[in-house]
């Protein structure tokens, strides 16, 4: 079975920077497409990013482009999320997810099989 494992998260100010890593344990699939997604109290949870089984194709939320960047460690089967110029609307519980069946991933969390029990980030104004 499958294991996401995120941390990284904490409390931090507006405008400062964090650095969100899934470690996946027990991998027995391909590499596949992964993702983050975020839900705020009181939201449905929504996508943030998301990048394909090579690496070479990501895709973000509007609310994140030119500020987040998603990348993997394909060796060590490893996500990351580096999160610049934080904003206070930023402030969510964030999830790694991955995925069994597909190589490249949309925005929708129906792509996703698998999923971490999330790290929290809070950015104060």
């Amino acid at each position: 079975q499958v294991h996401l494992v995120e941390s990284g998260g904490g409390w931090v100010q507006a405008g400062t920077s964090l650095r969100l890593t899934c470690a996946a344990s027990e991998w027995t699939f391909r590499p596949n497409a992964m993702g983050w997604f975020r839900q705020a109290a009181g939201k449905t949870r929504e996508f943030v990013a998301t990048i394909n089984w090579s690496g070479t194709n990501t895709e973000y939320a509007a609310s994140v482009e030119g500020r987040f960047t998603i990348s993997r460690d394909i060796t060590n089967h490893t996500l990351y999320l580096q999160m610049n110029s934080l904003k206070p609307e930023d402030t969510a519980v964030y999830y790694c997810a991955a995925s069994a069946r597909f190589y490249n991933a949309g925005d929708h969390e129906l792509y996703f099989d698998h999923w971490g029990q999330g790290t929290h980030v809070i950015v104060s104004q």
